[in-house]
This record gives C-alpha cells, structure tokens and sequence, in this order.
C-alpha cells in the first residue's frame, strides 16, 4: 500500500494518462494516507472497488479475513468525508459455511446502509484446495440458492436508487462505443465492464476514447443518462 501511495501521483504524471483506476483494494490495507492520495491527485479516479466479501464479523472471520459491518461503514464515509462522489463497488459471498440467518441479515443491512453504486453477488461453492471446503456448518444448496436471489432483487433495487441519487451531478466520461446519435461509456464512479454505463446525448462529435463533460438528468436501473453542461 505504501508502494501504491507513493506510485500513483507519479503515474498520474505520465503524458497521455488521462485516467487512472485502482481495483481490487482490501479493506484492511486501505489506510487514510491512501484515501487522501486517491481523493487529491488529479487523475486518479475517485473509484474504490473494495473487497468486503461480507458484512458480518463472525463470517468474515471463518473466511480468514477482516472487519464486519461497523468498521466497513466507518471506512465509506471516510471515503466519502475525502470524495463525496466517489464510486464505490463490492462484491458479497452468501452461504458460507456457518453463515446463519442472523448473519445473512447484517449483510442485507449493510448493503440498504452502504449506498454502493455496484455490488457482485455470489453462492457458496466448495472449490477443492480452500480451507473453506472443511469448515463444518455448511448450507444445503437451496437456501444458498434462496439467498442468493434474495440479496440480487435487493442489491438491484439498491445500485437503481443509488444511480437515481446522482441526478444532476456533472460527470466526466470516457467514451467507449458510439450508437448513432448516442454515445456510451464509464464516469468516474463507473468501472468499465462490470459497473453501470452512462449514456450521452447532445454530443455529435463525440469519438471512441473521447473524455466528455456532461451532466446526469436520468437514471435507468444502475446505469444514468447524461447531456452537455449548460
């Protein structure tokens, strides 16, 4: 982490970088020094893809990993106290072995209280050569299967409301594919290929690889609709 602060202002530096994006933090490697490079370094994307994997603290600690609901919270505002804007995406195992209803109900908390703009939801599976596969306490494949489809209706009507909320910010995108009059790409809180979109109109010049200055007047699920500034 001390390798990636020191880095990243450097890297912002290079001719013809426009934007830089970090993905995959840990939650317990991202410390305040590093917040702050990320928040204040021109071209560094206000984007934290953050592995929380699960809210509760007792999972979290089956799956050899830090934190619970509490702590991941206290580090979303840090980042949003730092970069009110920020994007923030995750990814969430359900069904691990031991989780109980009580467990799988933090985790349903946390997500209604972490506002994210992207959330990966995934069953427990046994994958041969983790120490996962000899913890006792393991959920029969239906409730998994339940679980599962219970956290994805939530998280979808989630990451719309959280796009919703974004209606009327102004929004710097990278243009990606272009669809006759319309253009398409990533803002700065939207990781290409697994986060939402933001499609642009009022832009007949636009190009693929093009950065655009636009504003969010429409949300559709998880992706926004945006148009010049003015």
């Amino acid at each position: 982490i001390r390798l990636l602060e020191s880095l990243l202002p450097a890297l912002a530096l290079v001719d013809g970088v426009d934007r830089i994006r970090v993905a995959y933090l840990q939650p317990a490697e991202v410390r305040p020094t590093l917040l702050d490079v990320m928040a204040s370094t021109t071209g560094i994307a206000p984007y934290f893809d953050l592995s929380f994997q699960h809210a509760s603290g007792e999972v979290l600690r089956n799956m050899k990993r830090f934190g619970d609901s509490e702590k991941f919270l206290s580090l979303l505002w840090q980042i949003r106290e730092r970069a009110p804007l920020a994007g923030v995406r995750s990814n969430f195992i359900v069904g691990f072995p031991g989780e109980s209803e009580d467990d799988f109900e933090t985790l349903l908390q946390f997500l209604e209280a972490a506002r994210l703009d992207a959330v990966g939801v995934f069953g427990y599976s046994d994958e041969e050569g983790t120490s996962a596969v000899d913890l006792p306490g393991k959920l029969d494949e239906d409730e998994i299967r339940d679980r599962v489809e219970r956290t994805s209706a939530l998280v979808e009507e989630l990451m719309a409301q959280r796009a919703e909320e974004r209606v009327g910010e102004e929004v710097s995108v990278l243009i990606e594919s272009i669809n006759g009059n319309e253009s398409e790409g990533r803002a700065l809180h939207q990781g290409p290929e697994v986060d939402g979109s933001t499609t642009l109109r009022g832009f007949p010049r636009a190009r693929v690889g093009d950065i655009l200055q636009g504003r969010i007047y429409a949300s559709e699920g998880a992706d926004v609709r945006a148009e010049p500034l003015g």
